[in-house]
């Protein structure tokens, strides 16, 4: 019940965190930056496994070992080192292999990235323990 509870709970609480900043940082940032590499049109297909797979990762490498420690802190700090790393990836590739790739973007998509993965993380270990009494 713990997993389910975790995993369903990071996908919406990530996905919700995820939309605010795509929808505020995507006009004000990434268009006017990456305008001429974007799609139009979203692929659909990689965004969902993207959302499918992410708090997979957010649950067992932050939330079941912080529900396993008992501490709200390891969430927290692992989630955030989870992000910041799968963002790294994501982000310093680009930033060597894409000409309108900025070191801004690189270093505000980083943060966000662990940001946006502790908070995703805590949310999902405040509702585990609520409903599993873990």
């Amino acid at each position: 019940m713990a997993y389910a509870t975790g995993y369903i709970t990071a996908l919406i609480a990530f996905g919700a965190i995820d939309a605010v900043w795509l929808s505020l940082m995507g006009p004000a940032l990434y268009r006017p930056t990456l305008g001429d590499i974007l799609l139009t049109d979203l692929r659909v297909a990689p965004a969902i496994a993207f959302y499918a797979i992410y708090p997979a990762g957010l649950l067992v490498f932050a939330i079941m070992p912080g529900l396993k420690s008992g501490s709200a802190a390891s969430v927290l700090g692992l989630a955030a080192l989870f992000g910041a790393i799968a963002y790294a990836t994501y982000d310093l590739t680009n930033f060597a292999t894409l000409r309108n790739w900025t070191l801004q973007i690189t270093v505000l998509d980083i943060s966000y990235g662990a940001v946006a993965s502790a908070l995703a993380a805590f949310v999902s270990l405040i509702v585990v323990r609520a409903v599993t009494n873990v």
